[in-house]
């Protein structure tokens, strides 16, 4: 994907977040990666540990990485967690390249959201 297109769906995608939570600021990656994680959790709790939120990030990054075959779905713990494991390594080194992936992978998933539930509003 190009910068510039890469650029305007990112800031498009935090702009949904935003209007879903009802924020002044736009998330940054960390956050959406948080609520992806709750996504794929499929249920939320009044509060998270730090090690529960730190696992719902893991949950989320191995999630979207899985569409590209770095990771696979293996199953969920008695508490209802999903897992997954490693399935070949990441070729993206350095921090600039991995958050590149992710956020393209985040645009991703959040299109295949939108065509699942038929758009998201538009004030």
């Amino acid at each position: 994907m190009e910068t510039w297109k890469l650029d305007f769906e990112w800031l498009r995608v935090r702009h949904i977040v935003k209007k879903a939570f009802r924020k002044n600021d736009l998330p940054n990656l960390n956050a959406i990666l948080f609520l992806i994680g709750i996504q794929e959790l499929g249920y939320l709790k009044d509060s998270f540990t730090k090690e529960e939120k730190q696992d719902l990030m893991h949950i989320a990054v191995c999630r979207l990485l899985s569409e590209e075959g770095y990771y696979a779905f293996v199953g969920r713990d008695a508490d209802g967690w999903p897992h997954y494991e490693n399935r070949r390594p990441v070729p993206a080194e350095g921090v600039k390249a991995q958050e590149t992936l992710l956020k393209t992978l985040v645009i991703r998933y959040f299109k295949t959201l939108e065509l699942e539930n038929g758009g998201f509003e538009e004030e």
